[in-house]
């Protein structure tokens, strides 16, 4: 099984068992809701018309559960919302709103980076609603319609090729292997990476298979360009076999040390992605690999394979064009502005010659019958002489 996804199966059938009948902390009103929209999600009933069809998997579970039951107890504190089925449009963009200007924080008094992501659950919880009551014969208003589902670029850590190879030098052994595999391949981190086997390399470590089962999008080969040497000698010295992960440590472990090398080498500025050099994670060496290869690749379509993207805006939204400068040449002018002129002179040439040619044989025409002429002369003069 994949790991992660084995951990999530567990803690969602745990906390099925544990609220089997009520979810502790929210009215019975809205534990009831809650569980009958989890348990139609789970085996795929009442789905949107441009949703996905079928059940959902246990980690889209486990965490609809979690924001649902977050949304829920903030609505019943702050506006006394004890049955959800009642819930005013009003309260809700009141809510939202406060989410986006800061006014309700999270559990740590932190602000929500993304309030996109809970509009969007309870949206979909909504429209759930309605499905079932339209059922019934029952018409919903879609108190919904007008939230806000626009989201914020997060900040990120841009480094250059130059500053990773900074990291690199300083890294211990597991480090380095781990941050030139990240910057070479675009990987997601950590989902994709912790899946990756010795089996899933190729050709002398000189491609890698990430497959369909462990991808976000669709499965995919790409080649080892920068870390294929450094890889081969890891598998060698660290003596992994085929069925071993490449990379067995727990992420939050290796984002930590990479924050903290980050810090004693690159300072605790910000950087020009705008987030700080410290704030360092796997997940930035996707950006920082987009922005390495954009202008490598010579086709969008081959770029977005590698990085398993199926929409081009992702390329603007994980590159945001930085480290990116103007190359064109005056032999792409010559190339491409002037190639219709040149083609053009190229025929005119190509005609002129095929005229000089046909000319010059009909020279050598005429001078074959006056070479004709002065024999016969000749031998005429030489006649009467004779």
């Amino acid at each position: 099984m994949i790991r992660g996804q084995e951990k999530h199966n567990k803690l969602y059938l745990k906390w099925k068992e544990k609220c089997a009948k009520e979810i502790p902390g929210i009215s019975k009103a809205n534990s009831k809701i809650i569980l009958n929209y989890i348990n139609d999600m789970e085996y795929g009933l009442n789905i949107g018309r441009s949703s996905k069809k079928g059940g959902r998997s246990y980690n889209r579970l486990y965490n609809l559960q979690q924001r649902m039951i977050f949304i829920t107890k903030k609505l019943e504190k702050t506006y006394n919302i004890m049955d959800l089925a009642k819930l005013e449009e009003r309260y809700l963009h009141e809510f939202f709103t406060g989410m986006r200007t800061g006014e309700v924080r999270r559990v740590d008094g932190g602000i929500y980076r993304d309030p996109a992501n809970f509009v969007k659950i309870l949206k979909a919880f909504w429209h759930w609603h309605q499905k079932v009551n339209r059922k019934k014969g029952i018409e919903i208003y879609d108190i919904t319609q007008d939230l806000d589902t626009s989201v914020r670029k997060p900040k990120w850590v841009y480094l250059t090729e130059e500053k990773i190879r900074k990291l690199h030098d300083k890294a211990i052994y597991y480090y380095k292997v781990l941050i030139m595999f990240l910057f070479d391949t675009g990987i997601r981190a950590p989902s994709e990476l912790r899946n990756i086997k010795v089996s899933d390399l190729r050709n002398n470590c000189k491609e890698l298979t990430i497959r369909d089962e462990i991808s976000k999008t669709f499965g995919r080969r790409i080649k080892l360009m920068i870390s294929s040497d450094i890889i081969k000698n890891y598998i060698r010295n660290e003596s992994l076999k085929k069925d071993d992960y490449l990379f067995n440590r727990k992420a939050q472990t290796m984002n930590q040390y990479l924050q903290r090398l980050s810090k004693r080498v690159l300072g605790d500025d910000e950087s020009p992605a705008g987030q700080k050099y410290s704030e360092l994670t796997m997940y930035d060496f996707r950006h920082c690999a987009c922005c390495y290869w954009l202008p490598r690749y010579k086709s969008e379509s081959a770029l977005k394979y590698r990085f398993g993207w199926k929409k081009s805006d992702k390329i603007h939204y994980y590159s945001e064009l930085l480290g990116m400068k103007d190359t064109i040449t005056e032999e792409d002018m010559l190339m491409d502005i002037g190639k219709t002129e040149i083609e053009k002179q190229l025929t005119k040439s190509e005609n002129e010659k095929e005229i000089l040619k046909e000319r010059v044989g009909m020279l050598e025409k005429q001078m074959k019958v006056l070479a004709g002429y002065v024999r016969r002369g000749c031998l005429v003069v030489g006649e009467s002489q004779d």
